[in-house]
């Protein structure tokens, strides 16, 4: 599956949002994802995590014990993501204000994979693998159904997209005219 292909069906579920959006990341940007209008269809979110499995099994050459999503974000691709790859899938989910491992336990020296729904600047699949290392954990990858940043965004890991699409992305305080103009909108997940 290609970028244009990922596009097509985040259109076709009317996922792909034009105006002024505070990113979870705190950056504001004309154009949101809302994955969760994606996600709410069981035959895209399928068909969008069955490709995102073949392209983590034909990059990551080491068996994978787990594959681990961030809270709230990544619950969904990693469970369907998992699925296809045929290992468990846990979360990490925030308690006060940190990524930890609540409802589950991994040995250490588990080999993991994390699956995000969407990056911009990586910084839940950074704290996802920093809570992982305090575990012991092997990250092995990190995957997403979209990279925002097309490539340009440093995990730590290898960062395996299922599509690269550059969207811009500011600073409050940077915004071009026209975004300015527009009153913002926070449609993520998480807080500021």
């Amino acid at each position: 599956m290609n970028t244009a292909e990922v596009l097509d069906i985040f259109r076709s579920a009317g996922a792909v949002l034009e105006g002024h959006f505070i990113l979870t990341s705190g950056l504001r940007s004309p154009t949101f994802l809302q994955k969760a209008r994606v996600f709410m269809h069981a035959d895209k979110t399928e068909r969008l995590c069955r490709a995102l499995a073949e392209k983590i099994r034909a990059e990551v050459r080491a068996p994978i014990d787990y594959v681990v999503g961030p809270a709230v974000g990544g619950l969904i691709p990693a469970y369907e993501t998992s699925r296809h790859l045929g290992v468990p899938a846990i979360w990490v989910e925030r308690e006060q204000g940190v990524f930890r491992l609540r409802r589950f336990e991994i040995e250490k020296g588990a080999r993991v994979v994390i699956v995000e729904d969407i990056v911009t600047t990586g910084l839940s699949i950074r704290e996802t693998i920093d809570c992982l290392h305090d575990l012991g954990a092997e990250v092995l990858a990190a995957a997403c159904i979209i990279d925002r940043s097309a490539g340009k965004t440093d995990v730590g890991v290898p960062l395996i997209a299922l599509a690269q699409y550059e969207v811009p992305a500011y600073p409050a305080d940077q915004l071009p005219p026209e975004l300015a103009a527009i009153p913002p909108v926070k449609p993520g997940s998480r807080t500021l």
